[in-house]
């Protein structure tokens, strides 16, 4: 049984089910998911949560709690040879707790972000799963003092980002003119966080236009989003093509979350911002003991792209951060050379793969094929 809580962790669960059905093509699996675990043969108990933020979660608690006793009848009823977690730790952790009683192996991947807040949760964690597959080598770290096995194995929006065309072949995949530059607005990927931030897309949109006519701009959506305000006709949407319109970009702005993984993988410079509700980003950054949102930052363990979040993230100041990666050659040059190395950690890993392999292991499969991975 695969867990996945939100949209990024469904498609990583997705990508493990098309691994593991390859080492086991009879595997039958059941989980909590969406249309892309679907495709790939899961038995679906209830669909994922597009919740994001205590407030978010607050209003839909009744649903939550339905799904969270579907999945729990579920794993006694089917009992699985292993419980796989994906992310979306409050709600996992109280399924795992079930598992555990039940006597269900747990691998945990994608770890909750223990190391940005809520540090307490490793020894939860710790005490509940058989094994952690983390996406970033500091996370490691986090799990030593615990005793719990976890084990870097990469991240696996790595495997999607072989795009294998030139700026020019991308853009004119896009309709956009092969011979201009491009700047790509990522409003987010969530329903509450493109309600947030679209006025400041909108915004932004403008100014770019007034002070960088020559300039395209592209607002890329994901499937099942959409804006509820009207972009002047010099703005490009494109849907379901995030990778291939940050790929074709001299620089994005981005809201925090994996979208800014994969833009510093695909080397473009980058501005970051997010708005989130008064109360969520308070209590955050109450008990946050991070110094930085962005995962390039993260990685860096510095700030090599501007951050602007709340009252910080603005059209002006995202704009002027925007303005000087396009006209200052030395600032530029070296965001892209920090952003390199971050690409080079996450070289040689075939994450989904991997997953699969540590999957088998825990649930006693044997494949000769899975234990060279």
């Amino acid at each position: 049984m695969i867990s996945a809580g939100e949209a990024s962790g469904e498609l990583y669960g997705a990508m493990l089910c098309k691994e593991l059905k390859k080492l086991w093509p009879d595997i039958e699996i059941s989980g909590i998911g969406g249309p892309r675990m679907k495709e790939e043969g899961v038995s679906l108990i209830a669909p994922i949560s597009h919740l994001m933020g205590i407030v978010e979660v607050v209003k839909h608690l009744g649903e939550l709690i339905g799904t969270l006793n579907k999945a729990k009848s579920a794993l006694i009823s089917n009992r699985p040879d292993l419980l796989v977690l994906i992310d979306y730790p409050d709600f996992n952790l109280l399924l795992a707790k079930k598992a555990k009683q039940a006597g269900i192996p747990i691998l945990y991947y994608v770890s909750p972000q223990v190391w940005a807040w809520r540090k307490g949760r490793r020894h939860k964690i710790a005490a509940l799963v058989d094994k952690v597959a983390v996406l970033f080598p500091f996370e490691v770290d986090c799990y030593k003092e615990t005793g719990l096995p976890s084990e870097f194995v990469g991240h696996p929006i790595t495997e999607r980002m072989n795009i294998g065309r030139t700026k020019a072949e991308l853009k004119s995949e896009l309709g956009l003119d092969p011979e201009r530059d491009v700047v790509t607005l990522l409003p987010g990927s969530r329903p509450g966080e493109i309600e947030r931030h679209q006025g400041i897309i909108l915004e932004l949109a403008r100014k770019i236009h007034k002070e960088l006519p020559d300039m395209q701009i592209v607002v890329p959506l994901v499937k099942g989003t959409k804006l509820n305000v009207t972009l002047p006709d010099y703005t490009v949407t494109v849907n379901n093509r995030t990778l291939e319109a940050v790929a074709c970009s001299e620089a994005a702005a981005v809201t925090s979350g994996t979208a800014t993984l994969e833009t510093a993988l695909l080397g473009i410079p980058m501005a970051v911002f997010y708005r989130t509700s008064p109360f969520t980003f308070h209590l955050v950054n109450a008990l946050s003991s991070i110094k930085y949102v962005a995962l390039a930052n993260l990685l860096a363990g510095k700030e090599i792209v501007p951050e602007f979040l709340q009252k910080e993230a603005t059209p002006d100041n995202i704009f002027n951060a925007l303005k000087k990666i396009l006209t200052d050659n030395a600032y530029r040059n070296n965001m892209i050379s920090e952003l390199e190395q971050i690409r080079e950690t996450m070289k040689g890993k075939n994450p989904s793969a991997r997953v699969a392999a540590i999957a088998g292991e825990l649930a006693g499969w044997e494949n000769k094929d899975a234990t060279a991975i």
